[in-house]
């Protein structure tokens, strides 16, 4: 890996360890030369879960459910590694979902919000940061998703990515997984995953959080995150000159609408994305 300078190449190195700890399949780093930005590091082959996915989607079972056994096992071995991480807090998720009215919203289609706009988006950030902040705190990938998940002959999947894991929501990385950006799913076989995943956690986390309440944690946690990555396309496009990503701001975006009508709270958010996105992402695509 050639890193440019600006890459935090410690925070690699130092998760990497972690995670190959936890007995999970990730790049093991031969060597490293920080200061420069190089690391040597094992190949984890080019048979990247979406490819698989795409072209063999029955063997979708299989995967997610090697997906998830990882996951839980990152969460149950990560606890010894994620006070060490840096916090998935209010200040930061307030800093993700402004990603989506500052680069979406303003910069890309020049929405103006009104005053009852203003206040309606603010609760809308106000309902979605509490939900993270109430759920179990657990080592966070971050980015767990098909694209950074490598199909494995043994010990499937060998991760990458996870350079900006944090201490956070445990619904985070399991949202990221079945409500993949790049790749779509029917909502009752999303459903029938999640529960596999709940009913794994084990019998005390279960006490915990009834079924109801992991799936209002699941859905909710995955608005705040598909806000913050349509605003991540959008910045990629205008910032970094990276416009291949925009094609696919409103299929995450649907995910908001879809879960709208169980939610009264996200109305405003479900209008302005059928009223007003997407009308205005037809005019200027």
């Amino acid at each position: 890996m050639d890193a440019p300078p600006q890459e935090n190449c410690w925070s690699f190195v130092r998760v990497a360890g972690y995670l190959e700890a936890m007995q999970l399949n990730t790049p093991r780093v031969i060597e490293a030369d920080i200061e420069n930005g190089f690391l040597l590091l094992a190949d984890l082959g080019s048979e990247q879960y979406i490819n698989t996915l795409k072209t063999d989607p029955d063997k979708a079972d299989s995967l997610y459910s090697d997906a998830m056994d990882a996951l839980l096992l990152m969460q149950r071995r990560g606890n010894v590694y994620q006070d060490s991480l840096p916090p998935y807090d209010s200040e930061l998720l307030r800093l993700e979902l402004s990603l989506f009215r500052d680069w979406l919203c303003d910069t890309h289609l020049n929405l103006k919000f009104s005053d009852s706009d203003e206040k309606s988006w603010q609760a809308c950030c106000d309902l979605l940061v509490d939900n993270a902040l109430r759920q179990m705190q657990v080592f966070v990938h971050r980015d767990y998703h098909s694209r950074n998940l490598m199909v494995m002959r043994d010990n499937n999947p060998g991760i990458l990515d996870f350079q900006d894991a944090v201490e956070g929501p445990f619904t985070y990385d399991l949202v990221s997984l079945l409500k993949d950006c790049y790749i779509h799913w029917p909502a009752d076989q999303i459903r029938q995953w999640a529960l596999y995943f709940y009913e794994h956690l084990g019998e005390a986390a279960r006490k915990q959080v009834d079924e109801q309440q992991f799936f209002t944690y699941f859905e909710l946690m995955g608005a705040q995150r598909h806000l913050k990555a349509a605003g991540i396309f959008c910045r990629l496009n205008h910032r970094d000159g990276k416009p291949a990503y925009l094609g696919d701001v409103l299929a995450t975006l649907n995910y908001v609408v879809e879960i709208a009508p169980y939610y009264p709270e996200l109305e405003f958010l479900a209008r302005l994305i059928t009223e007003q996105i997407a009308p205005a992402w037809d005019s200027i695509e």
